[in-house]
């Protein structure tokens, strides 16, 4: 069955822009290093860093500040929908800034920052760029005309974050003053910021995406108490706990913003499928990073002193200790795209996009 559901997946997505006209203008992404479109590299002051090879090696063939070896979920979603990538924020303010674009790109602009989370404090010794800071560079840029205005209502809005603040609540250095529970409704108060703050400025149609499956990144390997020949259980609870209460959000989004409409994609559910029958998706190794070293490949960031790479990157669910590789976010991106409920829901991002459907 699941071999099925991949092979029409894969036609209906591979069809659906040629056969449709959307309504999309452009796409304003918020999030971490699963968006991150090399924010990072434009900004002098992190350390967290993917601008050198092997990254980006499978597609663009050089690195481009992107976490994995080639496209992410917002780029596909972008080459669906028929619209050129959007630029990294700090990118399009240095050309605008230098003379050498006259405006902001009108295809939207990828605010997401790798390392960051929903917490201020998650990371902040990288130099990433929190989402409140994420939100304020987007308000800024609206108040100043610098986006126009009456292109954000046709306009979807992404948001993905929260694996990073998760993930560091395990890290032994600096134990966390919250319990799990209150960890975790702390991100979802920003959570619920970002989406009230977006709306006022005028976002129509927004798409939250939860978590994957933290617990089972290679990088679980530096983690004192976390086992290497399964998933880190406590980590996956607390990631749970987090998307049921950010789909509560999303399902309280068209009742609190009238003309709003909200869709969670299920990430989790979709990656946990994967990893039940790899085989159906074209995947080799759904536990290890194909570049890294050590103990799942989870010691050493791809790049880095000491580094391995296997042969076939796409055969691998994750190209690096913490990141998925192209082929994982493809398939994510097509399930978002032509999913049924059980992977986005109400609706799914081919019928956001689709103006007889949105309306």
């Amino acid at each position: 069955m699941e071999r099925i559901f991949l092979i029409l997946l894969l036609l209906v997505a591979s069809s659906s822009v040629s056969v449709y006209s959307y309504n999309v203008q452009s796409i304003f992404t918020f999030g971490d290093s699963i968006f991150d479109a090399g924010n990072n590299h434009f900004n002098k002051n992190c350390t967290a860093q993917a601008d050198f090879p092997p990254y980006g090696s499978s597609f663009f063939h050089q690195p481009t500040g992107r976490f994995t070896n080639g496209r992410t979920v917002a780029d596909f979603i972008s080459e669906f929908i028929g619209i050129d990538l959007q630029k990294p924020y700090l990118e399009a303010q240095i050309e605008v800034m230098n003379g050498s674009r006259k405006a902001y790109p009108s295809n939207g602009i990828n605010f997401a920052s790798a390392g960051s989370g929903f917490l201020q404090e998650t990371n902040k010794d990288f130099g990433v760029i929190p989402i409140q800071e994420q939100l304020l560079q987007f308000q800024t840029s609206v108040k100043q005309n610098q986006i126009d205005k009456t292109s954000i209502q046709n306009s979807i809005f992404f948001l993905e974050s929260g694996s990073n603040d998760i993930f560091n609540y395990f890290l032994p250095f600096d134990p966390p003053k919250l319990d799990p529970n209150a960890y975790v409704q702390s991100m979802l108060k920003e959570a619920a910021n970002l989406i009230d703050q977006i709306y006022k400025l005028g976002a129509r149609r927004i798409a939250v995406f939860s978590l994957g499956p933290v617990g089972c990144v290679p990088a679980r390997a530096i983690l004192p108490l976390a086992p290497v020949d399964r998933c880190y259980g406590k980590i996956n609870v607390m990631v749970k706990k987090f998307n049921s209460g950010l789909e509560s959000l999303v399902k309280d989004i068209p009742t609190k913003y009238p003309g709003a409409i909200g869709v969670y994609g299920a990430v989790y559910d979709i990656v946990q499928r994967f990893r039940a029958v790899p085989t159906n998706y074209g995947f080799s190794d759904v536990v290890n990073a194909c570049c890294g070293y050590g103990p799942l490949g989870g010691l050493v960031q791809c790049g880095k002193e000491g580094y391995k790479i296997c042969p076939n990157p796409n055969s691998f669910l994750f190209w690096d200790y913490f990141h998925p590789s192209e082929h994982t976010y493809e398939l994510i991106s097509k399930a978002l795209w032509v999913g049924d409920t059980s992977r986005i829901r109400p609706i799914n991002l081919k019928n956001l996009a689709n103006p007889a459907s949105f309306n």
